[in-house]
């Protein structure tokens, strides 16, 4: 009878020692606390990477952010101009405006008087990695009159004189040099182009912008631009965009 109670109490002390183990076991870190002056140990790689089913994405290189460059030129009627600098490889944005008057916030009205000092300009953004100043001279001197004094075919006033508008003193030497080459070439017999440093760009109405795209069947559009663009893909077939 001693001898079962005994046994008795020795599978239960048993039972008891084994719980009680486990239970402290549960409560253990499972990676030991680093000692002082020691890193902690690294979580194990699924942690640090993500599951194999949704991996932390790779850090992305910065991209290269373009700079663009602007221009301004007067080369006659702003629909004429538009149309044409549309056309050129790098070139991001025209807009149609004016500029070089003493009228604030001149109308198209207030221009066509004559009386603002305005030109009527296109104000171009371009991409000096695909097209230069330079290039940008050559398709606006070979595409317009420069040797009618505020005139352009049947446009007459002095809103539509030649002028180019420059945004830095490398732009004035290079239109200065430009045209001193033209004129000694004897490419045109006179150029009254104005070179002037550019002043506040008024944008002009809606209707204005991109009008040539906008009105293909104006007739304005067939007898004095249409001729422009023939003459562009002639001479600068390699400076247009790939349609």
């Amino acid at each position: 009878m001693k001898t079962t109670r005994l046994v008795s109490v020795l599978s239960f002390a048993v039972f008891a020692f084994l719980s009680l183990t486990n239970d402290c076991l549960a409560q253990l870190p499972a990676q030991p606390p680093a000692e002082p002056g020691e890193q902690a140990p690294k979580a194990n790689e699924a942690e640090q990477t993500g599951s194999e089913s949704n991996p932390i994405p790779a850090a992305q290189p910065n991209q290269e952010v373009v700079k663009m460059e602007k221009a301004t030129f007067g080369g006659g009627c702003f629909w004429c101009t538009e149309a044409v600098f549309q056309q050129l490889e790098g070139v991001e944005s025209v807009k149609s405006g004016y500029m070089g008057g003493n009228v604030k916030n001149p109308t198209y009205d207030d221009v066509c008087t004559g009386l603002t000092g305005h030109a009527e300009v296109i104000h171009i953004e371009y991409d000096p990695a695909k097209v230069t100043f330079d290039e940008l001279l050559m398709v606006f001197w070979k595409t317009h009159d420069p040797t009618t004094l505020n005139r352009q075919g049947p446009d007459i006033g002095t809103q539509y004189r030649s002028a180019v508008f420059y945004h830095s003193e490398e732009q004035k030497q290079l239109a200065e040099s430009y045209k001193e080459k033209l004129l000694e070439a004897r490419a045109f017999r006179r150029i009254t182009t104005k070179i002037e440093p550019a002043s506040e760009l008024y944008v002009a109405d809606d209707y204005h912008q991109n009008f040539f795209n906008n009105n293909p069947k104006n007739r304005y559009c067939q007898a004095m631009i249409n001729p422009k663009l023939d003459k562009l893909k002639e001479v600068f077939a390699d400076k247009l965009k790939k349609e």
